[in-house]
């Protein structure tokens, strides 16, 4: 417990004086502006504290613990999921191996079983899940239900496995350690959320999609890009086994992929005629709202990253 390398540890510790910076704005601004309401941004922080130190302190404790979180975040955003799309009565059934699924993928993970965490839910459970509606008799609304229960077991047990499967890849780079992968996608995620948001409220003027997500503008986007991009080069090098020039593509990959998570996700509620996915996390919403983007960046670093270090 605690045996943290030391650059990941700074890492954590700059995040945390971050938090702590922002809370010490939020108060000011209260004090100096009292008749403003401040109360939304005061729940995102103190939001973020708790995810924040709940995933530092399983970091911490050990590489078990954190895989077990986010297993449970894989059910909480599988559960959320399946609470806001139309399935049919007899499904449950189905739902259920669709669960069963979750710890079944994180044990794969757990004793580092490459070829079978890679193929499991995109090979097994998709033959699966099918042959189970199946055997149910039912053909109305048939594929319908095959195609939602499928995409919802891989965006949020998939994709997410991707990130926990980080923390039992060899050191290559043994002052950040197997936590310096995670730390770097976690944290370049959402950096690159809001480097695009601020870039966006400063400079956008031409929106990308309007029908879909009215206030993302190429400004926002392109200058997130360059953001992640350029703190890339200098961060990756620190947290994982790339050079500064592959940081660089990380950094390209990160914010491509954050922005695609972000709108199809926002795609998905627009259809159901949602604000949230849920109401989860206050200040956030729900935890596909949080995780939107990091479901897209996270396979899509690993195997970046897998394929040039690993």
């Amino acid at each position: 417990m605690l045996n943290i390398p030391s650059h990941s540890l700074y890492t954590m510790l700059l995040v945390l004086s971050l938090l702590l910076l922002a809370s010490t704005v939020q108060y000011v601004l209260q004090l100096k502006h009292p008749e403003r309401d401040y109360e939304e941004l005061r729940k995102r922080i103190t939001s973020w504290w708790w995810m924040i130190g709940i995933l530092f302190i399983c970091l911490a404790v050990s590489t078990t613990t954190a895989i077990i979180l986010f297993a449970f975040i894989s059910f909480l955003a599988l559960k959320e999921f399946f609470s806001i799309v139309p399935l049919r009565l007899n499904d449950r059934r189905v739902v259920f191996l669709a669960y069963l699924a979750i710890p079944l993928q994180y044990y794969w993970v757990g004793i580092g079983w490459y070829g079978m965490f890679i193929i499991f839910i995109p090979v097994y459970v998709f033959l699966l899940l099918p042959m189970r509606m199946v055997l149910m008799g039912e053909t109305k609304g048939f594929i319908q239900s095959a195609g939602i229960i499928h995409w919802a077991t891989m965006l949020t047990v998939y994709c997410i496995s991707h990130v926990a499967y980080l923390l039992v890849l060899p050191e290559k780079n043994p002052q950040a350690g197997s936590l310096g992968l995670v730390i770097f996608i976690l944290f370049m995620t959402e950096l690159n959320d809001i480097s695009q948001y601020i870039a966006g409220k400063l400079l956008g003027k031409h929106k990308i999609i309007p029908k879909v997500s009215p206030n993302k503008t190429w400004e926002g986007f392109l200058g997130g890009l360059a953001c992640i991009s350029l703190l890339s080069t200098v961060i990756a090098p620190w947290l994982t086994p790339l050079s500064p020039l592959q940081g660089l593509g990380a950094g390209v990959l990160i914010s491509c992929a954050g922005f695609i998570g972000d709108v199809v996700i926002s795609s998905v509620k627009r259809d159901l005629a949602i604000k949230d996915s849920g109401t989860l996390i206050p200040g956030h919403g729900g935890i596909l709202d949080r995780f939107d983007s990091l479901i897209y960046t996270a396979p899509l670093f690993f195997h970046y990253c897998y394929y040039l270090a690993y």
